[in-house]
């Protein structure tokens, strides 16, 4: 069979109807001599060969044997060439318009859909995006995890999610498999994500793009929020509230950006001569934060003014102290967060926090990726906002 199109040019063609015309007639189901595809396929339909319910039946059983049908397949319902169903499927394809609405019908029959994974495993642009994060069932995770994936599914590009909570080893596993399929790049979520992993990613060659990872690989591009500027805002918001007892309350996870956050806030009040106690309860969580409130108000002078590095654990820290120890906020405690958390704005909490851009910073991931591969890699630095609520 020609690269040319079915519709009347091209040569007989003996496998395109053999199993259909096996369906109605038993025969050998070649295309008789001198009869292109087409032609054959409408002889044959004549006959019956394309009968509504011959050729659903067929179709049936091919949806029945096997999870995706093939271009093959959707060729023989069609009564044309595998090549001509290509050409059909490929942006501007030399095609007739009558081939192109019978591999159509069939195709929308055999619910057919092209590969492209296969089609563009040569092309970086077609190819997976991995996001490698842990704890994604966080607020914080879950909603930057949801404008990525908007944005890359925007862009077209498919996404792979690697879920580093089962270990540094089960990740890797996961990783070799993205590598398999040729992920063009990976994308790492500020936390948990063990450094080795990004190692591999980058030894592999794959572009790596890591967010509030605050510059730990120089072979990566990074998306960062400017903590130093946003950590001295938030200790100049409690001492303009009046506060003078001061606590911060962080995480034992000690991940790139919590570490900074902890030590931006800390260098401003030592910088203004402030005492400041610290209390890491556990992980940066909402529980953290009700044993860091507990071990805050319940003994000697407790704080009136806390920083806490996530709004969960900010969450924890003032229902303890409305419901457990009967303060008022803002009148006897004021609360600061970080991240804008959904939760954050509840009618329980009204916390005072900082938003980081995530749609912009999921913008800016989109734009490294799809840009021209650069030398040094790149840094975009946001700015996190204050949103002023009622616990300040």
């Amino acid at each position: 069979m020609t690269g040319r199109d079915d519709g009347g040019k091209g040569q007989p063609h003996a496998g395109g109807l053999a199993s259909l015309a096996d369906v109605d007639h038993g025969d050998t189901g070649l295309a008789r001599a001198g009869e292109t595809t087409e032609q054959a396929a409408h002889n044959a339909g004549n006959k019956g060969l394309h009968h509504a319910g011959a050729a659903a039946a067929w179709a049936e059983g091919v949806n029945a044997t096997k999870g995706f049908a093939s271009a093959s397949e959707v060729a023989r319902l069609a009564g044309v060439s595998r090549s001509a169903v290509s050409r059909t499927f490929t942006t501007g394809g030399s095609v007739s318009a009558e081939t192109r609405r019978r591999v159509l019908a069939a195709a929308e029959t055999l619910n057919y859909h092209v590969n492209h994974l296969a089609r563009g495993l040569s092309k970086e642009a077609s190819r997976p995006v991995c996001i490698l994060g842990g704890n994604l069932s966080s607020p914080y995770q879950a909603s930057l995890l949801e404008h990525l994936t908007r944005r890359l599914h925007q862009a077209q590009r498919a996404v792979m999610v690697i879920n580093t909570d089962e270990g540094a080893e089960s990740a890797r596993d996961a990783l070799a498999q993205t590598l398999n399929y040729r992920s063009t790049a990976t994308i790492v979520l500020s936390g948990k994500p063990d450094r080795s992993l990004i190692e591999t990613c980058l030894q592999s060659g794959q572009q790596v793009i890591l967010i509030n990872r605050m510059g730990e690989f120089s072979g990566a591009d990074h998306i960062e929020i400017d903590y130093r500027s946003t950590m001295s805002e938030a200790f100049a918001l409690l001492r303009e509230a009046g506060r003078r007892r001061l606590a911060l309350v962080s995480s034992t996870a000690r991940s790139p950006s919590m570490v900074t956050r902890e030590a931006g806030f800390l260098t401003a009040a030592r910088q203004a001569a402030i005492d400041c106690r610290v209390v890491r309860a556990g992980p940066a969580s909402y529980q953290s934060g009700v044993a860091a409130a507990r071990e805050l108000f319940g003994g000697g002078q407790p704080p009136d003014g806390i920083f806490c590095v996530t709004d969960l654990l900010a969450c924890g820290v003032l229902d303890v102290a409305r419901h457990e120890y009967g303060l008022r906020v803002p009148e006897d405690l004021s609360v600061l967060g970080f991240d804008d958390i959904e939760q954050a704005g509840w009618i329980g909490y009204q916390l005072t926090t900082f938003a980081q851009p995530l749609a912009e910073m999921a913008q800016a991931a989109c734009e490294m990726l799809l840009s021209p591969a650069a030398w040094p890699p790149g840094k975009r630095l946001f700015q996190a906002a204050a949103v002023r609520r009622r616990t300040l």
